[in-house]
């Protein structure tokens, strides 16, 4: 049985479940504490679990409530398993399952699959299939968070990662830059060579579930990772180090934040969230780093703040290509997005000296379920991108006429506005063309979260306001 039938049949398991109201998100997340106890159990590190809690100690149990048994099992392993990172990723553990009959019919359904024939490497290609599988569902709410794996792959393979290089993603998600760039790297040496001198990884998530799922999925692809559960604006940025390499893809939408006091070190304050993830980025990189990171158009031309914060990300940092994306790409329609790319300069001012910019959208299919982003979507990005992973490769005007420069005299005459656009935009709403009563549903749903997001910013911003005056 190789990995994309063990995915399947997992993930049909999750159906078990429908009937106590459990999202498919929720199922992964309840997965991870499951498949880390077997897949302990196949590669032989059951060393890590202390004994009467493992993979045997669930199957083979015959008492009658088998629920509060592995209840107990997930609160012993949070707290006393002899692994610090057994107990990371049992740490704070609740569970989905409201019935010991449910609990059994996975577990047994887990234990009837052929693990025998699955490497290590195939461990982790299950898991990230199990995230791909709970992405590309609508039903699940996890898209919209879930960058395609074309679109990592493409960037990564523009920044070239390498050996004993500090690899870091602010908003880590489930892992996939992190992983895709421990591919990257193994793909391009010796296996001696990578033993030798591994490259290091950072990341913060802040959802507590998605943050155990990231630790499973550095686990089974044997990352050297550092990865912690918090917020990179506040102070649990503290943790970081200065980066060769930060990749990421900050969430979507407006509201910067909790309670939590933001960090000094982010010079320009503003409620977008995307905005302090770009100074976060471009401030934590060592001089000559590079960076990639994904954010919605409105970060190219709002004014005020971001206006100042584009010429501060353009004084230290040379901001050499962008790639303006299509929509449809993601899972929340409408979400129009782009890539910025760029190198951390010895200096701080007057490093960016032009910006080219990648246009995808003009003529552009219609993304979405069934016509999903590709990696050959990339290939001719990539061949006028150069093979510089600093961008430094020369370059020169065509492409279709999808690939122009622009001066950094002429950003500044146009107030350091980077919504850079000279093709018609023939992309229709990409909502226009839904059909699927779930991807409806879906598309619903992020408006009523995004109208809830503004909602509370202007209720903070009013205290705020009252709280002066006061």
């Amino acid at each position: 049985m190789n990995s994309d039938n063990i995915v399947r049949k997992i993930w049909s398991l999750c159906h078990i479940l429908r009937g106590d109201g459990v999202s498919y998100h929720e199922y992964v997340s309840e997965l991870t504490y499951l498949l880390f106890l077997k897949i302990a159990e196949e590669n032989e590190t059951e060393s890590l679990l202390p004994p009467g809690r493992r993979w045997k100690d669930l199957v083979d149990y015959q008492g009658d409530d088998l629920l509060s048994h592995y209840r107990e099992m997930l609160t012993y392993l949070g707290g006393h398993a002899p692994s610090e990172q057994v107990r990371k990723i049992y740490a704070f553990p609740t569970t989905v399952f409201s019935h010991s009959e449910n609990l059994k019919a996975v577990i047994d359904g887990i234990a009837k699959l052929d693990w025998h024939s699955i490497t290590m490497d195939g461990m982790g290609d299950i898991y990230e299939g199990l995230l791909a599988k709970n992405s590309q569902d609508a039903r699940s709410g996890a898209g919209q968070y879930f960058t395609p794996r074309p679109l990592v792959d493409c960037i990564v393979r523009l920044t070239q990662p390498k050996l004993g290089e500090l690899i870091q993603d602010p908003a880590t998600g489930s892992g996939g830059f992190l992983i895709s760039a421990d591919h990257y790297v193994r793909a391009h040496v010796s296996a001696r060579a990578y033993k030798a001198d591994p490259p290091r990884y950072e990341g913060v998530e802040i959802e507590k579930g998605t943050y155990r799922i990231c630790l499973m999925n550095a686990f089974l692809h044997q990352l050297d990772s550092h990865l912690i559960l918090g917020d990179a604006l506040t102070k649990d940025a503290e943790g970081l180090s200065p980066a060769d390499v930060i990749l990421a893809n900050p969430p979507f939408g407006a509201k910067a934040g909790s309670a939590r006091k933001q960090r000094d070190d982010i010079v320009y304050t503003t409620a977008n969230k995307q905005f302090s993830f770009l100074q976060h980025i471009y401030l934590g990189l060592k001089p000559g780093g590079r960076a990639a990171v994904v954010l919605p158009d409105n970060v190219l031309f709002e004014d005020g703040a971001g206006q100042k914060i584009r010429q501060d990300l353009m004084d230290r940092c040379n901001l050499h290509t962008i790639l303006r994306l299509p929509s449809g790409i993601f899972y929340s329609p409408g979400v129009k997005t782009n890539v910025l790319f760029f190198t951390r300069g010895q200096r701080d001012t007057g490093n960016t000296k032009a910006v080219w910019v990648y246009d995808m959208r003009h003529d552009a299919p219609k993304y979405g379920k069934k016509r999903p982003l590709r990696t050959d979507d990339f290939s001719q990005f990539e061949v006028v991108y150069g093979s510089d992973p600093g961008g430094i490769a020369k370059r020169k005007n065509g492409a279709g006429d999808r690939w122009r420069s622009f001066s950094r005299k002429a950003i500044a005459d146009r107030s350091d506005n980077l919504d850079l656009s000279w093709l018609a935009d023939t992309e229709t709403d990409p909502e226009d063309t839904l059909t699927e009563p779930e991807e409806i549903a879906a598309a619903i749903l992020m408006h009523l979260r995004a109208a809830l997001n503004e909602v509370e910013e202007i209720t903070d911003e009013l205290a705020e306001t009252s709280e002066i005056e006061e």
